[in-house]
């Protein structure tokens, strides 16, 4: 008897199984742009970690020179998710009418804590050629994308010598492009986002000039955005996709000390974490340098956001109207919030 009920159980126990696999919905697949840089981290740890899969999500992670090149794929809705920075491509998409919207940090810039760094090639720093900001008149000068939040960083820069875009030639490259432009003497200068910033100063190509902390504190360097076919259509993974990524941020932020340097078990989990997602394998890499601040609270710096839109515009690089209080939807933000509650340092 006792035998026949055992293997009366197992038998109901496979029914239950096979219906419950009958029964599971499929991952949701979100396709995600972006540039992969190390300030993408809340994602990469989202993705390591499981959380998206919790939110029944799989993400693609492709990856684009800027956000500036994502608008297209985003827009036709290839893309649903995109991370980088708000650009002149990015407004006058939404001019057109294109539904885009702004849902959450993804990095900026408080003091000491850098997302991009101008470097000159060490050369021209040793011949002399390069002193000040001002020698930089008539260079070479690596940057993203034009129209970009990296080249109202620039300006800035330019700004505290007296000079302008026209009195620099600008050349646009991927970020990991700048250290190989500096090596073969393409460029003079270069302004690209960590790890490529690190990674040219360790080899002795390039010296640091000013850092965007310095330049422009509180910039609002780089956002999440949302696709408006995807937030209707399927509201219920845009909220996922959300709170995933910010659990992720908030995993990187409990991984770093007070100055923003990765510190203990933690750090070096969330290292592993970066060598396998960026093209850095080396883990002292990434403890030489502070992380530009991820906000844990997904807070936007919408100050900084309008002023970028103003200045693109004024340098006629945004053509028609654009509503930036109609752009930003913290609708998604705000329900992850609800869920996980105000970022508290886990120690």
């Amino acid at each position: 008897m006792f035998k026949r009920a055992a293997l009366a159980f197992a038998a109901l126990a496979c029914l239950s199984f096979s219906a419950a696999a009958q029964t599971a919905k499929p991952l949701e697949k979100i396709v995600l742009g972006y540039p992969r840089t190390a300030t993408d981290i809340g994602l990469y740890v989202a993705d390591k970690r499981g959380y998206f899969r919790e939110e029944g999500i799989q993400v693609e992670f492709v990856n684009f020179d800027s956000a500036a090149r994502m608008i297209t794929p985003f827009a036709s809705g290839e893309v649903q998710v995109v991370a980088g920075a708000a650009s002149a491509a990015f407004y006058n998409a939404v001019a057109r009418g294109v539904d885009f919207r702004i849902v959450s940090d993804k990095v900026s810039t408080p003091p000491g804590r850098t997302s991009q760094t101008l470097i000159i090639r060490k050369d021209h720093v040793d011949s002399g050629r390069y002193k000040t900001l001002a020698d930089l008149k008539g260079m070479k000068v690596a940057n993203a994308a034009p129209g970009t939040a990296a080249s109202v960083t620039f300006n800035k820069m330019l700004a505290r010598a007296g000079l302008t875009a026209k009195d620099v030639d600008q050349t646009f490259l991927a970020f990991p492009q700048h250290v190989i432009a500096l090596q073969n003497g393409a460029v003079d200068a270069a302004l690209p986002a960590e790890p490529s910033t690190t990674e040219a100063i360790r080899r002795g190509i390039a010296v640091k000039a000013i850092s965007d902390d310095e330049a422009y504190p509180y910039h609002q360097i780089a956002v999440l955005f949302f696709g408006g076919k995807f937030v209707k259509e399927k509201p219920a993974a845009a909220r996922g996709f959300l709170k995933a990524f910010i659990r992720g941020v908030r995993d990187h932020n409990d991984a770093l000390d007070d100055n923003g340097r990765f510190a203990g078990e933690k750090g070096e989990a969330i290292i592993k974490i970066l060598n396998e997602y960026t093209p850095v394998t080396d883990a002292q890499f990434y403890r030489d340098f502070p992380l530009a601040a991820c906000n844990p609270d997904g807070t936007l710096h919408v100050e900084s956001l309008k002023n970028d839109l103003d200045t693109l515009r004024a340098q006629g690089l945004v053509e028609g109207p654009v509503d930036l209080d109609k752009v930003i939807d913290l609708t998604f933000l705000n329900a992850a919030l609800a869920d996980l509650g105000p970022y508290k340092k886990a120690r």
